[in-house]
């Protein structure tokens, strides 16, 4: 889950170096903490939210095959 939304966000921001992602997990909950350069945090919300909860659907449905929560966090 880690290297997918790595990869997805490195294909939405301009600066794709500065992307981190952090994942730990709590027993089946996976929490995602996204971190990109200040720059580019609009760009992986969007507006109203709309690519910020795209990315979380996804997470999702990939957890859901995994048999576990997923959370993302996007980091100030």
């Amino acid at each position: 889950m880690r290297q997918f939304l790595t990869e997805v966000v490195r294909g939405l921001v301009s600066e794709p170096g500065r992307v981190s992602v952090h994942e730990s997990r709590d027993r089946d909950v996976v929490v995602l903490e996204l971190s990109v350069a200040p720059g580019d945090r609009g760009r992986v919300i969007g507006r109203q939210g709309a690519t910020a909860d795209a990315l979380r659907t996804l997470l999702s449905a990939i957890g859901h095959e995994q048999g576990v929560a997923v959370e993302l966090e996007i980091l100030d």
